[in-house]
């Protein structure tokens, strides 16, 4: 029920009448983003957002939009809805603050203890000293806290004074003239950085920054089963925090490089073996390459070619939780082709025994073999 030349509050916020709270507070923000004068370049910006702050200052309390509902207009007055600096909704000042970047005169806190920043440092790993593990010494520089001063920033036997700009707190207050009054606008104290003092004498080591560069080495535990691109962290061994804060952490980023022969599979190991086409028709016991040394293989008569076996327990050590992965060997039939007068003779032989009719292969084939048998 507007009044003659005002409109409807639940139309100037666009917005139905069972409309929440919530939906009253998203509807307001939307729209005074848009209308700000100190925003908006339309030509009736600053009545809009009079009337979308009078719409919103009526529909979100309670009494007032019980009003509005029942009278229309006639319901509410400015003596009911009181000065723009009383309003009786909550949140104003963080809607302000959240739109525009200023508050309306709340006190802030000076600097506080800041953490100190993370380090990364990448170590290179053979293969082995990944799967069993090792320590190494590494080397890094980092900021510390300075041992002159203490941290303190200013030269032993002095002390940091307060500043008279922002009177120790950390932060300047500039009162900010807008439609609405004054608005008080909190920046960060440009001469002391928002830490309240002011370093008149300052450290002849740090020059008062308060930490100094400083180069250290460390001993890092790899522990076995690692992988490549894994972390490990070394907590408190990033740089030292200022004003009290704790100091950040190191991490240490592996980087294993590729073996000869071994590939790695999660905790098993892959091995390719070539042999001859005597031992995979016959068998045989061939020594293969382990992590622990070479060992001995059966291979058994008929062997075909992408034959998978399985050495149980010569992988890499699980890096939670006991016991090792297994190794794999896959065989390989290596067909001759420099073959002397002699042996061309003996295959000849053998190939009139075994025939020469060509049967298709049904099932499945080589790759299928080796997916299965690595459980791909």
């Amino acid at each position: 029920m507007p009044s003659e030349g005002k409109r409807d509050y639940y139309e100037v916020l666009g917005v139905p009448r069972n409309a929440s709270k919530e939906d009253l507070r998203s509807a307001y923000r939307r729209l005074a983003r848009q209308y700000h004068p100190d925003v908006s370049k339309e030509a009736d910006a600053e009545e809009r957002f009079k009337e979308i702050n009078e719409a919103y200052q009526v529909l979100n309390d309670d009494k007032l939009r019980a009003q509005y509902d029942r009278f229309g207009h006639a319901g509410v007055n400015q003596a009911d809805m009181g000065g723009f600096g009383d309003f009786g909704f909550g949140g104003f000042e963080d809607i302000f603050g959240d739109l525009f970047g200023f508050g309306m005169g709340r006190a802030s806190a000076r600097q506080g203890p800041h953490r100190g920043a993370d380090l990364r440092y990448d170590l290179e790993l053979e293969f082995r000293d990944a799967v069993f593990g090792c320590e190494r010494e590494i080397e890094i520089t980092r900021l510390e806290s300075c041992a002159h001063c203490g941290g303190s920033g200013a030269e032993p036997g002095t002390s940091p004074m307060r500043c008279n700009e922002c009177n120790g707190t950390g932060q300047v207050r500039r009162a900010q003239q807008s439609i609405f009054g004054a608005f008080v606008n909190v920046t960060t104290c440009p001469r002391c950085q928002g830490t309240g003092e002011v370093i008149t004498t300052p450290c002849a080591e740090c020059h008062g920054s308060r930490r100094t560069q400083q180069t250290r080495r460390l001993a890092v535990q790899v522990p076995a089963g690692v992988d490549d691109e894994m972390r490990i962290r070394l907590a408190g061994e990033g740089e030292h925090g200022l004003y009290g804060g704790p100091p950040g952490n190191l991490y240490v980023v592996l980087h294993v490089k590729p073996h000869r022969f071994f590939t790695r599979r999660e905790n098993d190991i892959l091995l390719n073996v070539n042999i001859n086409i005597a031992q995979a028709a016959l068998g045989d016991e061939i020594r293969v390459p382990t992590l622990d040394g070479d060992e001995t293989l059966i291979v058994p008569s008929g062997t075909q070619a992408g034959t998978v076996l399985r050495m149980r327990g010569k992988g890499v050590p699980r890096l939670r939780g006991a016991g090792r992965g297994d190794q794999l060997v896959i065989l390989n039939v290596a067909v001759p082709t420099d073959l002397s007068a002699e042996q061309k003779d003996l295959l000849k032989q053998l190939g009139k025994t075994l025939g020469s009719e060509v049967t298709p292969q049904a099932g499945r084939g080589f790759l299928d073999r080796i997916r299965e048998a690595l459980g791909l």
